[in-house]
């Protein structure tokens, strides 16, 4: 029988776990600036509040997706999510439709107008990713977007376990 593996068995020393730590709340602090979210709508080129870009990303990436699920994702309650996905729809960029399996749920989608934002705001997105990376090797680049995948996955793993 082999005995489970325990966090200081592993071959993660207490202060990379730590360092680790910080650079991902750093990571966390600056990806949830108000700012941030304004200047990439900005360099979108694109008139939306700023509230409402990560749902209209969210709906175009995960779509069609139900409100509920669409309010874990971002980490926002369902009501807020709510109206702000009805602003969406009034706006003309997502539309809604009642879910195959489940009528009672309405499942969100973004319209081509919508799409043609995403499309905007991604390209803006590459244009600063660009900027932050074009000091860096390229196969530096790929080992932490592997990375950055795997741990990504075993966090969510883990979280799943934990719950």
């Amino acid at each position: 029988m082999t005995k489970p593996k325990r966090v200081q068995d592993t071959h993660i020393s207490r202060q990379d776990l730590r360092s680790l730590h910080d650079a991902m709340v750093r990571i966390a602090v600056v990806m949830n600036r108000p700012q941030n979210d304004e200047a990439m709508v900005r360099a979108a080129g694109i008139t939306l509040d700023r509230a409402l870009f990560p749902l209209l990303v969210g709906i175009e990436r995960k779509g069609p997706i139900g409100v509920g699920e669409l309010a874990d994702g971002v980490g926002r309650d369902y009501s807020t999510v709510s109206r702000q996905v009805s602003k969406l729809e009034s706006l003309g960029l997502t539309q809604s439709e009642p879910s195959p399996t489940d009528r009672r749920v309405r499942q969100m989608t973004v319209t081509a107008q919508g799409k043609a934002m995403t499309t905007a705001i991604d390209a803006a997105r590459e244009r600063i990713g660009r900027a932050i990376f074009e000091e860096w090797e390229e196969a530096d680049v790929r080992l932490l977007v592997k990375l950055m995948g795997r741990f990504s996955e075993g966090l969510e793993n883990a979280t799943r376990a934990s719950v």
